[in-house]
């Protein structure tokens, strides 16, 4: 089962921060919706360096990140 998370026009930090909670359930895998390159770059980047793998496909305007192990 995945958990979503709808990060569309929120500003940073909070992508990460809500990214990092769901992350923490560990219910796997994490989809991220976002809608700003410099949120799809900072999510990507804090679950890079806490070991996860990412996915990014761009939809129209919105990048949607799959984060898994």
């Amino acid at each position: 089962m995945s958990r979503n998370v709808d990060c569309r026009g929120l500003s940073c930090p909070e992508p990460v921060i809500l990214t990092r909670k769901a992350l923490a359930a560990n219910d796997l895998p994490v989809v991220v919706v976002v809608d700003a390159g410099a949120s799809r770059d900072n999510v990507t980047r804090m679950a890079q360096k806490a070991g996860y793998r990412v996915a990014v496909r761009q939809n129209g305007p919105e990048f949607i990140l799959t984060i898994d192990k």
